[in-house]
């Protein structure tokens, strides 16, 4: 069975930073993304239909994490690929600072230093998976990609955070079932 991969390949007109893509967000955050429309009324962030005009990466990177966490090889089909897998190992992260003991405002505070924390983009010496992802071009591509990236990070972390803690003041254990697993045996 192959490994699920990104509904936004078919996107025309990406913007693509080395080989990473750009993709509109549906978020609060700001960075370089175009900002999606926000949730029409009555609809769950947990919920959201792929057809729905505020559908984002995000959502698919959550919707998608568990099932692609089991896969050891991902072969990469575009640059949407490449923030999916980006995404999956963030998350993976994520769970692995959250404990099981944690209340809620606990695993906030944790997830959303762990998202503003430094970390390394592609090309640079720390980045985990240089040999699938090209380098910006230049200065300003690479300020731009760190900048998106902290959007999706920033992004990710509060949109995990109100999945795994949908039933109240305890976390998920059926999410934090998934934090010792590593998607393509790697991490960030």
């Amino acid at each position: 069975m192959p490994a699920y991969h990104s509904i936004f390949l078919q996107e025309q007109d990406v913007r693509v930073i080395g080989n990473f893509a750009v993709l509109p967000l549906r978020t609060r955050t700001r960075g370089p993304a175009y900002t999606l429309p926000a949730l029409p009324s009555g609809t769950s962030e947990l919920e959201i239909d792929p057809d729905s005009e505020s559908y984002d990466a995000l959502d698919e990177v959550l919707s998608l994490f568990r099932a692609n966490t089991f896969f050891r090889n991902f072969e990469i089909r575009g640059p949407a690929d490449r923030l999916l897998i980006y995404g999956i190992l963030f998350i993976s992260d994520c769970l692995g600072k959250i404990k099981s003991g944690m209340n809620s405002r606990e695993a906030e505070k944790a997830l959303m230093t762990g998202a503003m924390e430094q970390f390394a983009i592609p090309g640079d010496a720390g980045f985990p998976l240089n040999q699938s992802f090209e380098a910006p071009a230049n200065k300003h591509d690479a300020e731009t990609l760190r900048q998106y990236i902290a959007q999706v990070r920033q992004e990710l972390a509060m949109r995990l955070h109100a999945r795994v803690y949908a039933g109240g003041n305890t976390p998920s254990k059926w999410w934090l079932s998934f934090n010792k697993r590593k998607f393509m045996g790697k991490s960030l």
